[in-house]
């Protein structure tokens, strides 16, 4: 079963919602180096998640480019 950031992915593909891919981009960078600013507890496990969830944003991306210039190849302006 695929988990929650990977079926959110998939329904911003599906909807080409590029802008909410790159909002769900930011705020986990933002995430991401927030956690890694902070001392005196190890947040090894949610970056550890965070990253893995970053690299599933990532494909995301990458998908929606990859179709938006599939299309554009079979309907040229």
């Amino acid at each position: 079963m695929p988990s929650a950031i990977e079926q959110i992915v998939d329904v911003y593909v599906r909807l080409k919602n590029r802008r909410g891919l790159d909002q769900l981009m930011m705020h986990r960078q933002r995430l991401a180096v927030d956690l890694k600013s902070r001392s005196g507890y190890d947040f090894s496990v949610p970056i550890g998640q965070i990253d893995d969830e970053i690299v599933i944003i990532e494909a995301g991306l990458s998908r929606l480019k990859a179709e938006s210039a599939d299309l554009g190849a079979t309907h040229p302006i």
